[in-house]
Parts: C-alpha cells; structure tokens; sequence
C-alpha cells in the first residue's frame, strides 16, 4: 500500500490525511503535539473524527511516495528540513512576508532535492473531510511526477485535476484571500451584491494581470485555482478571510478580530507582501492593505477605488 504523509495538524492537515485515507493509502499525520490533535479535530472537524489507522506522530516518517506540507506559509520555510525524502506538494497559499516568496519558492529554496508542485482549488476543509463532492488542482511541471501523485489523492468524491502552471495555481490561492477580505468589508459596509459582483471580476483581472506577470498563464487563473476558489472564498461563510472583511465592514478593529481567533488568517499577511512583490497594478490589494496597515478608513478605501480613472474593460 502507497503510504502519503500529512505534515500539519491543522483543519486542512486534517482533512487532507482523512481524504488520503479515503483513497485507500496509508496515511502518517505529524503534527507538532499528537497528543491534543484528537481534540482539536473534534473543535475544527466537528464530526469527522479521524480514521483508527491514520499514525498520528510529532516525527515525519522516513520514507513515504508522497507528502502533503500542510504548513501556513508562514511558516514554511522553518519546517522544511524535516521533510522526508518524497514528491512533496505545498497546500498552503499566500506570500512570505519579508522574502516575498511563493509557498513553492520557499520549499525549492530549502528542500532543492524534492520533486514538488502545489495542491491548490475551492476546498473548504469541513467539506473535504466529510467527502461531499469536491475538486482541486495539482500543479507540477513533470508529466509523471504529477499523474502518479494525481493517482495517489483522487477518490469518487475528491476530483484531481492535473495542472503543469504552478505559478499561475499559487497567484491564485495567494490572491483570492485578499480579494476575499474586501469583498467581506463590501457586505459588511452593505455596499449590496452589485458592488461584490463588480469586486470579484475585477479581482479576477488583477490575479490573471500579476499570475502573467511573474511567469504564469492568463487560463490557469480561470480554472480551479483561480476562479473556483475565488468564488468559494468571496462568498461562503466558512471562509475565514471573508469573514474577517464582513466584521472589518461593521465596524470591528483587525486587533479585535483575530484576538478572537485561534486559526491563521493567510489573507492578513498576503495582502502587503502581494503589493510588495507585483511588478503591475493590483488595485484592489492595495487597498486591502492600506486598510489592514491602518493606512486608510474603510471610506477612503472605498472612495479611492470609485475614483480611480475611467477605462475599458480589458485594457
């Protein structure tokens, strides 16, 4: 039996080792503290416990035929030396703060003997765990290395769709937190549906403008890992970025809201390193880090995106 190792105890750690358990692999899940990560998954994944055969240890086995490195990306980077000697896969999205680098610029940086690519799409955990019918993207450049890791996480439910543009993949998922967080503070602010409507097509242009930018293809940013998750994050209620924008919109502070949270954001710390590293205009990401810096009210935002110079659509 193939056996896949889940680094990352995390709510999508989590549900990523009960899809590989439901693809009929052996599953290793290493999380920094074994000991409460039953407990934790009955807080996160209410109801979908994880399976009596999934090994749950703090040290990453020694060999494996495939990794899932579900670390934030924040703090990739400090877990990479432990991983094991296999194709790996990055399930993080964002930008590092400070480097300005990309979740699978960080782990070829550090970890230059691995064949990797990303796991990327609309996956909200809770979902994924309980098996309703999903669909996600595994972006790698090698033909091989990407069909044999296909073939490790697809079942009936879980649809894996190849991808060899991992940058266009990572723009993706790093960005559409971002443009989650304003389409939040729209419907918080209650600006209306027109107006959330008109922030995620033109987030879409942004992401597909900087994803061509550093290397990417326009087409990658319409799929799955554009798009689809784009989509799911500007509008579904489990999405945390949404939700820190809806509470940003009715008036809380960004202190106060994640106060009260126990599970990372990833849009909060994309937003500024997004800005800093695009080499073309992101509007939209601008403002939502002004807002986050303090930089700017919430109105100012909004007035400075309504008065930007009329234009044509594409151009």
């Amino acid at each position: 039996m193939s056996r896949v190792a889940v680094i990352g105890g995390g709510a999508w750690g989590t549900a990523l080792a009960i899809q590989a358990t439901r693809a009929g692999r052996e599953v290793v899940l290493v999380a920094r503290n074994p000991a409460s990560l039953v407990a934790r998954c009955s807080s996160h994944l209410p109801g979908f416990p994880l399976p009596e055969s999934v090994t749950i240890t703090d040290r990453p086995p020694g060999d494996a035929d495939l990794t899932l490195f579900a670390v934030p990306t924040q703090y990739l980077r400090a877990a990479c030396a432990a991983l094991p000697a296999a194709t790996t896969l990055v399930c993080a999205k964002g930008v590092e703060l400070g480097s300005l680098r990309l979740p699978l610029e960080i782990l070829r940086e550090e970890r230059p003997d691995l064949a990797s690519g990303v796991l990327t799409g609309p996956n909200f955990a809770h979902e994924v765990a309980r098996g309703l019918p999903a669909a996600t993207v595994l972006a790698m450049e090698n033909d091989a290395s990407r069909a044999a890791a296909v073939e490790l996480l697809a079942s009936p439910a879980f649809r894996v769709y190849g991808n060899d543009d991992p940058i266009g993949a990572q723009v993706g998922g790093a960005a559409k937190n971002v443009i989650a967080i304003a389409a939040g503070a729209v419907i918080g602010a209650g600006l209306g549906e027109n107006a959330r409507a008109a922030l995620i097509t033109r987030g879409l242009a942004e992401m597909s403008r900087l994803a061509v930018a550093l290397g990417g293809r326009a087409e990658t940013v319409t799929g799955l890992s554009g798009l689809g998750d784009l989509l799911l994050t500007c509008t579904g209620d489990s999405s945390r970025n949404y939700s820190l924008g809806l509470a940003l919109g009715r008036g809380r502070t960004l202190a106060a809201i994640l106060s009260a949270r126990h599970s990372v954001t990833e849009g909060v710390a994309t937003a500024p390193a997004l800005v800093a590293r695009s080499p073309v205009e992101l509007p939209i990401a601008r403002a939502v880090a002004a807002l986050l810096g303090g930089e700017k009210t919430l109105q100012e935002v909004i007035h400075g995106l309504l008065a930007r110079p009329l234009r044509d659509e594409h151009r």
